[in-house]
């Protein structure tokens, strides 16, 4: 089992603390001295006051804070999760994650998803009910811009002639794309776009607001995995692609976390249904909590189920 571990930088009001460049260096060197695989930052550009209310959180830009975490490690890998791609013109968040692969030597993880904040897309400028025709162009365009070939072509919101885009990603074709979100869309776009499928738990009573179907237990994730196994044969896939998830239970907002020998289980549990993958939200009250936190996941967990 892999570890994906969120940087805890929605803490905004203590930015010393939580998003300085010397903070997200030590956090990210941390998790690498711990055995995690990667770090990750969500996207939230512009929240509003009502999803702030109901539990929602402010984050850094990502590509900013993974160049930040690159400096401070050397296999860590760079995790966006996930970007939405409808906010931003293709072309820049192709130039942004091929510059973030190449100054981290072919390190990038593309976590992606269409979003479902109406307020955020109205906020940014984007189009909230194209949202999924522009997420799966934005992947088209991006890896056709890194097969090196000029791009022409007419988007829903751009016009490329013979359009290039250099330099091109250290990891080729393309670093891995995840694609986030529990909905048949997701699990299809995942099937004929990209290399992983990242569900996440998610009570019934937050699917109006998250838009997306819920995922309450270990089994409902099984039978969703079994659905891309189907969707995948189905398209001819000749494999199936990885699963990412997160465990029920672990939480930055609750302010604990399981003993050992549960989260073992629990790792055990995801690996024996096809999850390889695991994002992490710890919890700490302080930076020096946090890293103590990771050093115990790193001896207590990862060393255990890796």
């Amino acid at each position: 089992m892999k570890f994906s571990m969120g940087l805890p930088t929605h803490h905004v009001d203590e930015v010393d603390e939580w998003c300085s460049a010397a903070a997200i260096a030590e956090m990210s060197a941390s998790a690498e001295a711990a055995g995690a695989d990667a770090v990750f930052v969500t996207d939230h550009p512009a929240p509003d006051t009502t999803f702030m209310r109901k539990g929602g959180h402010h984050a850094l830009d990502p590509f900013v804070t993974l160049t930040v975490a690159a400096t401070a490690t050397t296999t860590l890998r760079l995790h966006t999760n996930l970007v939405i791609m409808a906010y931003r013109n293709p072309f820049i968040t192709a130039k942004a994650l091929a510059t973030l692969d190449v100054v981290s030597n072919g390190r990038t993880i593309i976590g992606t998803g269409a979003g479902y904040l109406n307020a955020e897309f109205a906020a940014v400028g984007a189009d909230f009910d194209k949202r999924n025709a522009v997420t799966d162009e934005s992947i088209l365009v991006i890896k056709a811009l890194w097969s090196g070939e000029p791009v022409t072509m007419e988007g829903l919101h751009f016009s490329a002639v013979e359009t290039v885009s250099l330099p091109l990603p250290v990891q080729q074709p393309h670093p891995p794309i995840w694609i986030g979100g529990n909905s048949d869309r997701a699990i299809r776009r995942t099937v004929e776009l990209a290399d992983g499928w990242n569900p996440m738990p998610s009570p019934a009573r937050a699917s109006k607001l998250l838009r997306t179907p819920p995922i309450e237990s270990i089994e409902d994730l099984e039978r969703r995995i079994g659905d891309l196994r189907a969707a995948s044969e189905k398209a001819g896939r000749n494999d199936v692609p990885e699963v990412i998830f997160t465990p029920i239970g672990v939480d930055m907002f609750r302010g604990e976390l399981p003993s050992a020998q549960a989260f073992v289980d629990d790792m055990g549990a995801l690996a024996a249904i096809g999850v390889s993958t695991v994002t992490v939200n710890l919890p700490g009250a302080t930076r020096a909590e946090w890293i103590d936190n990771m050093a115990w996941l790193g001896a207590e967990v990862i060393a255990k189920v890796s």
